[in-house]
This record gives structure tokens, sequence and C-alpha cells, in this order.
């Protein structure tokens, strides 16, 4: 079994199966709300091209055996230096095997590499698995979490990120 991490764009078609499982898992996750909201839905409100070093971003896919199995972006975000999280993604088939947790250390380290410190993201209130993932991997919740569940639409987390000794004495 080979593994890899490849650097794309969400245009390619190796992509398609995270663009298309995680449309789905959006749409029926939160398909009722985007209706009663009116806004745009969650796989809609950002070109690709916001996931491209040119523009300060990012996407990676997680390969096995050349099939996308995992996957996840990150946008430059407003505040300086600050890379915002998004699209993060382990097939429906392979969930609780650790992958979306690769992808998150893949990106962090990614954005380090392109002169991030810090990484905002914002997850749904329908999305409790994302939460336990963010707190696992070190953000802090800028939210209350002891809040009834549907208090908030949007639960935002932050991570300030911090260069290995052996990669700063690399750099």
């Amino acid at each position: 079994m080979s593994e890899r991490f490849v650097y794309t764009t969400p245009l390619d078609p190796l992509a398609r199966p995270l663009v298309e499982e995680l449309s789905y898992e959006y749409e029926t996750r939160y398909g009722d709300f985007y209706e009663r909201e009116g806004g745009p839905r969650e796989m809609e409100k950002y070109p690709a091209e916001l996931f491209s070093p040119p523009e300060g971003g990012n996407f990676v896919l997680l390969l096995r055996n050349g099939e996308a199995i995992g996957g996840g972006a990150f946008k430059r975000h407003p505040d300086p230096g600050t890379a915002e999280l998004k699209r993060v993604w382990a097939h429906s088939a392979l969930r609780r095997q650790g992958l979306a947790r690769r992808v998150v250390q893949e990106l962090e380290a990614q954005a380090l590499r392109q002169g991030y410190t810090r990484i905002y993201l914002t997850t749904g209130f329908r999305q409790p698995e994302a939460v336990a993932l963010y707190l696992g991997q070190g953000y802090s919740a800028l939210f209350d979490p002891s809040a009834p569940e549907g208090t908030y639409r949007s639960l935002p987390f932050e991570k300030i990120l911090v260069q290995a000794p052996a990669l700063a004495r690399a750099a």
C-alpha cells in the first residue's frame, strides 16, 4: 500500500472524489439550513484559485495507490500571517483511521513553509467529529464549547504554529 501527499488544485481530476463527497456531505448535513438562510452553499463560496500558492493558499490530497483518500486546503486569511484551513476531508469508507489528522498536520507544515504563523478555521455546528479533531490537534476554540449544541452557527478555532527545532535549524 503506497500513500503520499500531492499538492494540486481542487480542479484536478484526482480531487473529484473529495469535491463530490464533501459536497454531498455538506448538502446532507446543512441543506435545509442553506435553504432557510438563502446563502451560497459551502462548496460554492470560494474559487479554486484561492487554494493555490500565487494567492497564498494550497490544496493537498492524500493518495493511496493513486486514489484520493483524504485532502484539505488553506487560503490566505485577512489577518497577516494567518492561513485559513478549509475542506479537510477523509473518504467516508476510511474514517476513524487518522487520515484527517494526517491531512491537518500536513497542511500545518505547508502553511509554515509558506511563512504562516497562525491557522484559523471554522467548522459547522453539525460536525461534532470535526470539533473533536481540531481540539485533539491542539486548536483553541474561539467559542464556548460548553454552550448547548446549536448555540453557534459557526465554530471558530485557532492554532499558533511553531516551527520544529530541526526545521528552524535547517532554515
